[in-house]
């Protein structure tokens, strides 16, 4: 694990490097995507303002969670007194980077391409169904930059790994590690693993998927009914707390994830069809 990454007087977080790797990587993808369905529209902005809206929005939603701890924290970033705005804007980023709500972070992201799709306009749609093309345009880059993402949460050590293990791929924390496991020195299940290898193949699947026409909506409905089987599924060997019925608050946003996405497909599948002049991609 590598928390940090130390070049001279630079002080790199990994979390931060792999969250820029998957905005990197989920704008090829929604390039590719563009140009295969013949689409007029900048990749590398939606990403961009997805991305911003995706963190504010998984911030908020993991610490909204918890008023009280919100609340100690805020005391504690301006502890130094507005006399000396520099410490409050240090104490500021150490605490904002930790601490992140998939479920939150999906919320905000969605809301985010909607409105981009709303501008976008893709295939000569508008208003609602550009919004929603914009959605099933984004599916395989979103699976990618989900995926990639993740592995950042590992590089960190953020509390996202599994429950201790003797597995023969059990992981050890860093000893500076955001959030060590219990004992510090314990094997841990490699979580952010398993999601990256199920976002791969997710990716895939919609990419190939994507080269047929699609009932509009279809797609989105799919992504988030898999994307939330294997959240859900993965959160059984997670360090979460079950609050719940015995499931942890992840498990509960992935099943509503699940139905929200099986009412889509049903909704839509006899629903438009968008017909896009899909061009073939070189390898």
């Amino acid at each position: 694990m590598f928390p940090y990454i130390d070049i001279g007087p630079i002080h790199l977080g990994t979390f931060g490097l792999l969250l820029w790797l998957a905005a990197v990587a989920a704008t090829v993808v929604l390039h590719k995507n563009f140009v295969r369905n013949g689409v007029d529209a900048d990749a590398l902005n939606v990403v961009a303002f997805v991305v911003i809206a995706g963190v504010l929005g998984a911030k908020a939603w993991h610490e909204l969670q918890n008023p009280a701890d919100l609340y100690a924290a805020f005391r504690q970033i301006i502890a130094p007194g507005w006399s000396r705005p520099f410490a409050v804007a240090m104490d500021f980023l150490h605490w904002f980077q930790a601490g992140f709500a998939w479920f939150g972070g999906m919320l905000a992201g969605i809301a985010m391409l909607m409105w981009q799709g709303s501008l976008a306009k893709p295939d000569g749609l508008s208003a609602g169904k550009a919004a929603v093309r914009m959605l099933d345009l984004a599916t395989p880059a979103a699976a990618v930059g989900y995926g990639v993402g993740r592995i950042g949460c590992l590089t960190s050590g953020d509390g996202d790994y599994g429950i201790n293990t003797t597995l023969p791929w059990g992981v050890h924390m860093a000893k500076n590690a955001l959030v060590l496991p219990t004992p510090p020195d314990a094997l841990v299940q490699p979580t952010p693993v398993y999601e990256f290898l199920f976002a791969m193949a997710l990716a895939w699947l919609l990419w190939q998927l994507g080269k047929k026409a699609r009932p509009l909506g279809w797609m989105t409905g799919l992504y988030l009914s898999l994307s939330g089987i294997a959240r859900f599924l993965v959160e059984f060997v997670r360090v979460n707390p079950r609050l719940y019925w015995g499931m942890s608050n992840a498990q509960v946003a992935a099943l509503g994830s699940v139905v929200v996405g099986l009412v889509v497909m049903v909704a839509t599948r006899r629903g438009t069809v968008v017909v896009s002049p899909v061009v073939e991609m070189s390898s």
